[in-house]
Formats: C-alpha cells, sequence, structure tokens
C-alpha cells in the first residue's frame, strides 16, 4: 500500500488547496508537483478512489457552497472562482450535484460539503482482510470516528456533522456501531438498526476501499446482527453525478434496488440485500 505514495498523495492534495482559487487541470497540477500526468493520474485515483479531476470539481464546488451559505457575494463572482466560464456553465453543475440551484442553495441558508479536503495516513499497511477483525465501537472511539467523517463525506449526502456526532454517540450506546483500525487509523465504520433491519452509516477510508473492508463489515452484520434477515441500506439514484461510486460498490456487494425515497430533501433509493444463506445448508 506504501507510505511513499501516500505522502505523495497527501503533497498532491496540499497543492490543489493552495491553489483552489487558480486555474487547474491535471496538466496544471502535473506541473506544479514535478511528476508526469499519466503517473499523478493514476496515483491519486489508486490512492483516493476518485479523479484528480472529480477531486477538484467536488472541492471548488464545496467552497462554492460554503461561500453562497455564508456570504452575500454575487453568484456570477463565485460561479467564476470555482473555474466557470459563466453563471450558467456554474449553475448546471452545481445542480447536477446539489440537486438546487446556487440561488435556491442560497436562500434554504443550510451548508453542507460534497468534498472535504483529504488527510491521509501517510503510513498506512495493505491489511490482510482475513485476519482483520471488525469490533463494536466504544466511547473512546469517538475522537477518531469524528476525524474519520471528513474523509467519507461524499457519501452521504447532506451530512451534518454535529448531528452525526449526537447520533453516532447514541448507536456506540446501544452497541449498534462497529469499526476497523489500521492502527490509530479507523479504516471503516458502519452502524446499523437491529428493529429497522437497516444498515444507517456504511463507510470506508478512502485508502482501504480496495481491500474487502466493505465485505467484511457486511459478513459481520449478516452473521451477528442479521442472520437471517434481509438487511437494507440507502444511498444515491441510479445516474447521480453527486454519487462518487458508493451504489455499485453496494450493487457489488450484492444489494439490489427497491424504492425510491427523499431524505433531508435528497432524492435517494433503499436498497435491498435477500437473507443470506448459511453455508453448508440444505445438508451441504
Amino acid at each position: 500500500m506504501g507510505g511513499h505514495k501516500a505522502e505523495s498523495t497527501a503533497a498532491v492534495i496540499s497543492y490543489i488547496e493552495a491553489h483552489l482559487d487558480q486555474k487547474l487541470d491535471l496538466g496544471a497540477v502535473a506541473e506544479g508537483v514535478g511528476y508526469s500526468k499519466y503517473h499523478l493520474h493514476r496515483m491519486f485515483a489508486d490512492t483516493v478512489g476518485i479523479t484528480l479531476h472529480d477531486y477538484i470539481q467536488r472541492r471548488r464546488l464545496t467552497e462554492a457552497a460554503k461561500l453562497l451559505a455564508f456570504s452575500q457575494q454575487p453568484i456570477i463572482e463565485i460561479a467564476l472562482a470555482a473555474g466557470y466560464q459563466s453563471q450558467q456553465a456554474f449553475t448546471a453543475v452545481f445542480r447536477s450535484m446539489y440537486k438546487q440551484t446556487p440561488l435556491e442553495y442560497r436562500q434554504n441558508g443550510a451548508f453542507y460539503p460534497l468534498q472535504l479536503a483529504f488527510a491521509l495516513n501517510k503510513n498506512p499497511t495493505a491489511p490482510n482482510m482475513a485476519a482483520q477483525k471488525v469490533f463494536y465501537a466504544a466511547r473512546e472511539d469517538l475522537p477518531d470516528l469524528m476525524r474519520f467523517i471528513p474523509l467519507v463525506v461524499d457519501g452521504f449526502p447532506r451530512l451534518d456533522k454535529s448531528a452525526y456526532l449526537r447520533q453516532a454517540k447514541q448507536y456506540v450506546r446501544q452497541g449498534q456501531a462497529l469499526i476497523m483500525r489500521d492502527g490509530p487509523t479507523i479504516m471503516g465504520a458502519a452502524a446499523f438498526s437491529c428493529q429497522a433491519g437497516s444498515i444507517d452509516f456504511l463507510a470506508v477510508h478512502p485508502q482501504y476501499r480496495r481491500y474487502g473492508a466493505a465485505r467484511a463489515f457486511l459478513d459481520f452484520m449478516a452473521r451477528n446482527v442479521f442472520a437471517g434477515r434481509e438487511i437494507s441500506i440507502t444511498t444515491f439514484r441510479e445516474g447521480d453525478k453527486a454519487d462518487p461510486g458508493q451504489r455499485e460498490a453496494y450493487q457489488r456487494l450484492g444489494f439490489a434496488g427497491a424504492e425510491f425515497l427523499t431524505e433531508f430533501g435528497y432524492p435517494t433509493q433503499r436498497l435491498i440485500l435477500p437473507p443470506q444463506k448459511e453455508k453448508g445448508s440444505n445438508g451441504r
């Protein structure tokens, strides 16, 4: 997994953050950090799970949303600062990601991010998932969980950090929160509702998504929490441009589409995983 790659990607992220108000594309960033475009593209996507272009776009839209919510700066100025040549172009992209026009977002007055700046683990391991354990989260895990949230906020439309903290405390108190660790770093976290038969939160640190952590959580819950029961989870609707890949990841785990929902004003869809058969059932 390589600490060197993580350190190099962290340096790229620092460069992007320092130049968000300037012209930024793959070529400009590659020149700024001294890598070839091919190497930069591959390294960045391998480390954080999305392309450099998508990361920059999501970060700029997040900063634009912050200005819309907390300033009176004209929308056309915000659009130009975000790298768009017209308010019309900015509005089209903003609406596809936030499900509101910039003006509607400003009028609603509530800020929530699409993408916060990644703070990477510079000394990650390549975990042996067969030996990796899922633990029930305890109160002492809450500070690390709060540091984990900015890394996965892209997968949860309109996630409010303060509301999540209150809810996380409740899940931990009720014994309905799970974590996996790579030393001091939380690799992933999950929260569930036994009564509703639902996974209410399932997220994996970007640097660990390729190692099967989501499958480990699901297998643990299917075996120890929802044995013999259907499991539900909600995610982005098909074709939602704000989806960083969450829906596809759930489908790879075996979930299938169910009813459409609107949660906190955001269009989502409920997915269902049928009851898992016990290994060795039917006499096998």
